[in-house]
């Protein structure tokens, strides 16, 4: 048999390509002939460099030391240089909510992903591809944007400082200095579709989960508010809110487009091709529910392999649906289906290579 494994992260327990892994040993572990394609997912979100990379031998993949990290401290950014010249680029891993060590949602900051887009320009990229998944901050993506030569001044011409709390200060956007967006454009990677502004923005919706109170709300909206004056661009836009609203600021000063990020990474993994010459797929994510199938990896997943022809089998760790086959189920015990997430994922590949 030609099979497909296509997972996401289980996440906080395992990689997309951890699981992948397990799910190849487990199935190997019974059927040691069958030819196995691994294409560990992601959805702009956590992995998604890493996948993307992986799925590029060609690909040159870069770390970026000294960046300005969400709280101030120096951390690594990285981005991988493909073959055509677009360079991947995962705010979290430099602008990343677990790189705080305490939330500080008025002051956090993207610069550092920022100053991981110079050096990916510096070293020759013509497109950027930016996976938006995970920020720790509510700035619009002005962190970033400094990082790039904007500057937004107050009313007596002094830069702000990074952070969302400072943005309701702001007076007047100076773009003397801004760097050229690259020439093959700036595609933003996400799975949500929250504007930037009003209940349902980024500051209403993602501010709590960085740390933000009911008055942090009220003036990191402000905030952002003002930045859409400023900007005069529409922050009604689908996506606008992802990442702090980053992708509205992205959007706004560089042109850059919103796309769904599961389908952009299948697209780059070539999961279509290898989709055509296989006999099952076998996708997978922590949670699996009614959501999944809106925009996420199992969903996206699960459209491309039955456009294709392809059965498919879902691992979840949990699920309210009885269909998919679930760690908890075959452990006994969901602490112990958490505790040891690879060492139940390889059983269950074992499982679906013995059902086949």
């Amino acid at each position: 048999m030609r099979v497909v494994i296509a997972p996401d992260s289980f996440k906080g327990t395992v990689t997309a390509s951890g699981a992948a892994q397990a799910l190849a040993d487990g199935w190997r572990s019974v059927r040691p002939d069958d030819h196995l394609t691994v294409r560990p997912m992601a959805d702009g979100g956590e992995g998604t460099l890493s996948a993307v990379a992986a799925a590029h031998p060609g690909a040159a993949l870069t770390r970026v030391g000294g960046c300005t990290g969400p709280d101030g401290r120096t951390v690594e950014g990285a981005y991988a240089l493909l073959p055509d010249g677009t360079a991947v680029v995962e705010l979290a891993t430099a602008s990343g909510l677990p790189l705080m060590e305490r939330p500080s949602p008025l002051t956090a900051t993207t610069r550092g992903t920022g100053e991981t887009v110079a050096a990916a320009l510096d070293g020759g990229a013509q497109g950027l591809l930016i996976a938006l998944g995970g920020s720790a901050s509510t700035d619009g993506g002005t962190g970033l944007l400094h990082a790039l030569g904007l500057r937004l001044l107050d009313v007596d011409g002094v830069p702000l400082p990074d952070g969302g709390g400072a943005l309701a200060r702001a007076h007047r956007i100076d773009r003397s200095r801004l760097r050229a967006a690259p020439p093959k454009g700036v595609r933003l990677l996400t799975d949500v579709t929250n504007p930037l502004l009003g209940p349902s923005g980024a500051a209403a919706v993602y501010g709590p989960q960085k740390g933000a109170g009911p008055e942090d709300i009220a003036l990191l909206e402000r905030g952002l508010t003002r930045l859409s004056e400023l900007l005069r661009t529409s922050p009604d836009q689908p996506g606008a809110g992802a990442a702090g609203g980053a992708a509205y600021g992205l959007m706004a000063i560089w042109g850059a487009t919103v796309t769904p990020g599961a389908r952009a990474v299948a697209d780059l993994l070539g999961l279509d091709a290898a989709l055509a010459r296989a006999d099952l797929v076998i996708t997978g994510e922590g949670r699996f529910d009614a959501t999944s199938l809106l925009g996420k990896v199992v969903g996206e997943v699960m459209t491309r392999a039955n456009r294709a022809g392809v059965p498919v089998h879902v691992v979840a760790g949990e699920s309210p649906d009885p269909r998919p086959l679930t760690l908890v189920g075959l452990a006994g015990d969901p602490g112990d289906a958490r505790a040891r997430a690879a060492h139940w994922l390889r059983q269950a590949g074992a499982e679906l290579a013995r059902n086949r």
